[in-house]
């Protein structure tokens, strides 16, 4: 993880053992993931230039890991982070692949069909499909199939049910979202191409991340303090495994 160095991916910086168990230093990102600022303030969804601009970035991330022969595995709106000067990131690199369990609990909504049936070797497109659902979150406000049990996720994806968008509303980026969503691997979109998508014409600076997606919610800390059942936040975060915190 120290390796990786890109300016669309967290940075780890040094890494140590307490306890038996191991510590990873990484950069702090005081604004939070993208998955709770929805949460505390675009219930609907974010803007599409806003949209556009997160997810060009973490294509370029996604670019980078790629093409140095690393899989992210847990591309999701609770793993964008965001900084202070609106400097967005994907976080939580690595950590994905070591617990299935808790992964296979907290992501089925967005695991990819060869994954699921775990019949062949998968490679960076798994990935591309979780770029694709994590698309749709932003837009929406909330993770696609989160209603419903693991189980039945996994038998819906498996039997065909692709994922959806409402066309009128998700047109602009609508073709781009179907080249993430193919269910054979040899078909769908690399990072590099979906970089040169139209859609992300519309993609602008951190700044204007700062100016707009950060004038919304109070920043972390103050999120936290005013949080109004905060002890039983912490609580029910506490009693879940960790790939399902979000």
């Amino acid at each position: 993880m120290i390796l990786v160095n890109h300016p669309s991916v967290l940075q780890s910086h040094c890494s140590f053992v307490s306890n038996h168990n191991l510590w990873v230093v990484m950069s702090f990102l005081v604004r939070d993931s993208c998955l709770h600022i929805l949460k505390a303030a675009y219930s609907d969804g974010f803007e599409e230039d806003v949209i556009a601009t997160v997810l060009h970035e973490i294509l370029k991330g996604l670019k980078y890991l790629h093409h140095h022969g690393h899989i992210h595995r847990d591309v999701k709106a609770g793993n964008i982070l965001i900084g202070s000067h609106g400097a967005i990131k994907l976080g939580d690199f690595g950590v994905s692949t070591c617990l299935f369990y808790s992964v296979f609990v907290s992501l089925s909504y967005r695991m990819t069909p060869e994954v699921m049936e775990q019949l062949h070797d998968y490679d960076f497109k798994v990935d591309i499909w979780s770029f694709g659902i994590t698309a749709l979150e932003l837009t929406h406000g909330h993770a696609l199939f989160l209603k419903y049990p693991p189980m039945k996720v996994l038998l819906m994806t498996l039997q065909n049910t692709l994922p959806s968008h409402d066309y009128e509303r998700d047109k602009k980026f609508s073709k781009m979202i179907a080249s993430c969503l193919v269910k054979d691997p040899s078909k769908q979109s690399s990072a590099k191409k979906l970089l040169k998508h139209s859609f992300f014409k519309q993609a602008r600076s951190n700044d204007y991340i700062s100016r707009t997606l950060l004038a919304g919610p109070p920043a972390l800390g103050d999120r936290i303090k005013e949080l109004k059942r905060y002890e039983e936040y912490i609580l029910t975060e506490k009693k879940m495994p960790y790939g399902q915190m979000e």
